[in-house]
C-alpha cells in the first residue's frame, strides 16, 4: 500500500511539474509572433512603453497559470463583473487582478492536495485516510482564496468607514472656507494620505475621473461602487441630490456628518453588547475548567486518600 501511495504521488508531482513547465516556457505560434510584431510597429514608441509597463512578469505568469482553467471553465459575464467588483472593493484595480486571482485559485487547488499527498506518503498513511486528507485539502484550497478575498474586502471597508468621518469634517471646513466640491475632494485626498490612505486614494481617483471629463454624478457613483460601503453610498446620493437641487453642500455634509457620528456610536454600543456573548464560549472552555480544578482538586485528592485508607 505504501508503494502505491508513493508511486501515485510521484506521478502526480511529475505531471504537475511538466504542466507548469509547458505553461511557462511553451513557444508561441508564428501567427502570434507576427501579430505581436505588427502591433508593436503600428502602435509606436508610446504604446510600446505602455505595453512594456503593463505586461509585467508576474501578470504574464498569472495569465499562463490561469489560462487552462479559463478554457475549461470560462466564467460568465456576470461572474467576471462580480469578481472585478470584489477585487476593486479589496483594493486591486489593475486589469490583471482577476487573472492573478484565478492563478492563485489554480495554485491552491493543485498545490495543497499535492502537498498533502506528499506528506501522507512520507508518513506512510493508509490509502483511505490519505484520500480523505487529500479531499479535505482540495476543499480548503477551493474556499481559501474566496475567504481571503472576503476578509480583505471587510477590512478595507472598515478602514474606509473609520476615515469617512474625518474626511467629511475636513470637507465641511474646506467648503465653508470657499472651496468647491472638487477642490474640497482634492484637499481631503492630500491631507488624509498619511492618516487614512484608503479613503484618500478613493477621493483622489474620483477627482481624476472628473478631471478627464466624466460627469460628477457618474464619478461619485463609481466611488461608491469601488468601496461598497453603505455610508459612502448614502453620502454620494446626498451629494448628487444637493448638486441637482442647488442647496447648500456645506450644510448637507455637516448634517450627514452628525448622523454618521451617531451611527458610529450606535455601532460601538452594539459591539460592546456583543462582547459578553462572544466571551461566553472562551470562558466556558478555558476558564471554568481551570477554576473547577483549582477549587475541587484538593477536595478530590483528600477524598481519594480517605477512600484508599478505608
Amino acid at each position: 500500500m505504501l508503494i502505491i501511495i508513493a508511486i501515485s504521488t510521484f506521478v502526480c508531482i511529475s505531471l504537475a511539474m511538466l504542466g507548469a513547465y509547458w505553461l511557462l516556457y511553451r513557444p508561441q505560434s508564428a501567427a502570434t509572433e507576427r501579430l505581436k510584431r505588427l502591433g508593436e510597429n503600428n502602435a509606436g514608441p508610446v504604446a510600446s512603453a505602455v505595453n512594456l509597463d503593463e505586461r509585467r512578469p508576474n501578470t504574464d505568469l498569472a495569465q499562463r497559470l490561469a489560462s487552462p482553467v479559463s478554457r475549461l471553465l470560462p466564467p460568465s459575464a456576470a461572474e467576471a463583473k462580480k469578481l472585478q467588483q470584489q477585487l476593486m472593493q479589496a483594493g486591486f484595480r489593475s486589469p490583471g487582478a482577476a487573472v492573478t486571482y484565478r492563478a492563485i485559485q489554480v495554485c491552491t487547488l493543485a498545490g495543497l492536495p499535492a502537498l498533502v499527498a506528499l506528506v501522507c506518503a512520507l508518513m506512510a498513511r493508509p490509502l483511505q485516510s490519505a484520500v480523505l486528507y487529500i479531499l479535505f485539502a482540495f476543499v480548503i484550497g477551493f474556499f481559501l482564496p474566496r475567504y481571503a478575498l472576503r476578509r480583505m474586502i471587510r477590512s478595507r471597508q472598515q478602514l474606509v468607514r473609520w476615515g469617512l468621518a474625518d474626511a467629511l469634517d475636513l470637507m465641511v471646513i474646506s467648503i465653508e472656507a470657499g472651496l468647491g466640491l472638487n477642490a474640497a475632494m482634492v484637499k481631503v485626498s492630500t491631507e488624509l494620505k498619511e492618516v487614512h490612505p484608503d479613503i484618500s486614494d478613493e477621493f483622489e481617483l474620483a477627482n481624476l475621473e472628473i478631471r478627464v471629463g466624466r460627469d460628477r454624478d457618474e464619478a461619485l457613483r463609481n466611488l461608491a461602487e469601488r468601496t461598497g460601503v453603505e455610508d459612502l453610498r448614502s453620502l454620494v446620493a446626498m451629494l448628487i441630490q444637493t448638486d441637482k437641487f442647488g442647496t447648500s453642500i456645506a450644510k448637507a455634509i455637516r448634517a450627514f456628518s452628525d448622523s454618521l457620528r451617531t451611527k458610529r456610536r450606535q455601532r460601538a454600543e452594539q459591539a460592546a453588547q456583543k462582547a459578553a456573548v462572544k466571551l461566553l464560549f472562551p470562558l466556558a472552555c478555558f476558564l471554568f475548567p481551570t477554576l473547577f480544578i483549582a477549587i475541587l482538586g484538593p477536595a478530590a485528592l483528600q477524598l481519594m486518600d480517605t477512600l484508599g485508607k478505608m
